[in-house]
């Protein structure tokens, strides 16, 4: 959601704050602020709009200070606008807060401060925190305790940074359900919501675990839980390449990130094969024992959100072909409130590319909870999810900036694929033969994506002739049927083209009534026993009017009546295909999205972590 920025050393913090916000601005660009110690009082500037609005505002005076916070919204209460922008202040403004999460009691405790006279000024529910803050300082007269009192007060999510006109020398750093991490430099420090921000800076990092208070000050860092008692834990190393956070010549984030799925893919698959010769013959996780987790399951639930809740959906094909175990997928945001049955023969596997998304963390407590064992699947070491499950298997994916997920989404399916085959095999519902086969094309599948990206030509000359369309649907039958339910949220996400996925065979239950000559249908067909199947689907559209392309393997022939434009992709093992035949739909939504005038790494009304419900 938001991203928070906090700076406190030797250096002017303005230039730092704004350059950090800058790696962010992915995260929120409704509006942004940034709040700085000048002398003896504290200055505010905020602005509605994107980033640059504030910075062009911040050019044109010299802000004075080496210790401030930043902020970008992405507006939840209250809408965007120059007095709902952070930083808020108490009253006097001696007080400056940025905040990200939800304030579930703030309409409460708003009234109880009105109460008191206190007038605010803004809609937002993050206010309420600045002048809780303010009573409890001028209890206490001590910032740190004002604000640990303050959070005792709250419902709902925070990350926090607060500076205090009284402290000139310190930021004060909290959060619950909300990522925050410090990043410790050699005379400064910094706060941040995502790593990227501080790379340019450091590589040493602290991730703030639930509940815990950090005291940033430009030569050391205390922490502290709820309570006040002290912390000592040992920084973590951020191995990332700098050059992998920026643009590095492409045009946008988000082409960008599509381009690197061979190398993230390769990255993900790799470590995790173990070779005779140049052949794969098994797979090993570092991450967990399989022997204690595949013993005496009876089920597998996968739950997750948005783009990783495809990547569930897709994997229970996998599961259930290879495996042969029943699979349950939910969407956290379900999942988590509809007292799911839960039992300690179930293996519940969570997956979050940032590792932090609200719900997903939600759904992973309560099956914890339950007895069930977890499995996190994330993008991010060190985040809330791979440090509360049971195990964890990373994707590694590299820095995903553009909101919109492309290579976290393959790579997810790359570590759904080797658990399914290791589980398979473990559970002998495959041979040892059948098991080297599957791996060996496994192995091929990095190149097989980079051969669909050498040609990108097909896919943009093919959005040329349909960005204008009203209506989209993608329709599929199997694994492919999660394929096209990818593929809409992601022409949806940066397009903002109506677009909807069907299961193939639900066509004539209803949506058929839908077709029409402004309509494109995009059928994607991997599934090489039901090609006449989803042949007779497209032959029913097209007869309707509508515009038609079809994403194949092997032999598409078949489609050459039905379908106005063929893709083919190298041919694949059937259960892997969705990660190639994913690819061109990337592709499509991207050039769509370019063509229309939008900028796809930063779509309207989306962040790239949702942290808060």
């Amino acid at each position: 959601m938001c991203g928070i920025v906090g700076y406190v050393g030797c250096k002017e913090a303005t230039p730092v704050l704004i350059n950090t916000l800058k790696k962010l601005e992915y995260r929120g660009y409704d509006s942004a602020g940034i709040a700085v110690m000048n002398d003896d009082e504290i200055l505010v500037r905020k602005a509605k709009g994107a980033l640059k609005v504030l910075e062009e505002m911040v050019v044109k005076e010299v802000i004075k200070g080496s210790i401030g916070i930043g902020h970008t919204r992405w507006a939840t209460h209250g809408e965007p606008s120059d007095i709902n922008a952070h930083p808020h202040t108490n009253v006097s403004g001696s007080i400056a807060i940025v905040h990200n999460g939800i304030v579930e009691n703030y309409a409460k405790l708003k009234e109880q401060l009105q109460a008191q006279g206190i007038v605010f000024k803004s809609q937002t529910d993050t206010e309420v925190i600045a002048h809780l803050v303010n009573f409890f300082y001028e209890q206490t007269n001590d910032i740190f305790e004002a604000v640990k009192l303050a959070l005792k007060k709250l419902e709902g999510s925070y990350a926090l940074g607060v500076i205090c006109k009284d402290y000139p020398d310190r930021i004060i750093a909290a959060r619950k359900d909300s990522p925050l991490i410090v990043g410790l430099g050699k005379g400064e420090n910094f706060i941040a919501s995502d790593v990227p921000a501080v790379l340019e800076y450091t590589r040493e990092v602290y991730f703030l675990d639930q509940k815990e208070l950090a005291v940033v000050y430009s030569d050391h860092v205390d922490l502290f839980t709820e309570d006040g008692e002290k912390i000592i834990k040992e920084p973590f190393h951020v191995d990332w390449d700098m050059a992998s956070a920026e643009k590095g010549g492409y045009a946008h984030f988000m082409l960008k990130e599509i381009y690197e799925q061979p190398k993230a893919l390769r990255d993900t698959l790799h470590p995790r094969l173990v070779l005779e010769g140049n052949k794969p013959v098994d797979i090993k996780f570092d991450e967990m024992d399989f022997s204690s987790i595949f013993k005496n399951v009876e089920r597998i639930i996968i739950t997750a959100c948005g783009t990783a809740y495809h990547a569930g959906v897709a994997a229970r094909y996998i599961f259930e072909e290879f495996a042969r175990v029943p699979v349950v997928v939910d969407v956290a945001s379900e999942f988590r409130y509809r007292n799911p049955i839960i039992s300690n023969k179930d293996v519940v596997i969570i997956i979050s590319q940032s590792g932090e998304t609200a719900d997903t963390l939600a759904a992973l407590r309560l099956a914890k909870e339950a007895g069930a064992q977890v499995i996190a699947i994330t993008n991010c070491v060190g985040s809330t999810a791979s440090r509360e499950a049971d195990k964890v298997i990373y994707t590694w994916a590299g820095p995903e900036i553009a909101v919109a997920s492309t290579k976290a989404y393959t790579t997810q399916l790359m570590c759904l694929c080797l658990l399914a085959l290791k589980m398979a095999y473990s559970r002998n519902t495959i041979s040892k033969l059948e098991y080297e086969k599957l791996l060996s094309g496994l192995n091929e599948v990095p190149e097989k994506v980079e051969q669909v990206l050498k040609d990108q030509s097909i896919v943009q000359k093919f959005a040329s002739q349909n960005f204008n369309k009203s209506k989209v649907f993608y329709i599929g039958r199997l694994i492919d049927s999660a394929s096209s339910l990818e593929s809409a949220l992601k022409l949806k996400e940066v397009s903002y083209m109506h677009s909807e996925a069907f299961a193939a065979g639900e066509l004539k239950h209803g949506p058929i009534a839908l077709i029409d000559t402004d309509t494109l249908v995009v059928g994607i067909a991997t599934q090489k026993a039901l090609y006449e199947k989803i042949n007779s689907n497209m032959e029913e559209v097209k007869s309707r009017g509508a515009a038609t392309l079809v994403i194949g393997q092997g032999d598409t022939s078949v489609f050459n009546r039905s379908a106005d434009t063929v893709i083919t992709v190298p041919e694949t093992e059937d259960m892997f295909a969705a990660i190639v035949s994913i690819i061109p739909v990337q592709l499509f939504a991207y050039y769509c999205s370019v063509l229309k005038g939008n900028n796809p790494d930063k779509p309207r009304n989306l962040a790239k972590s949702v942290t808060v419900e």
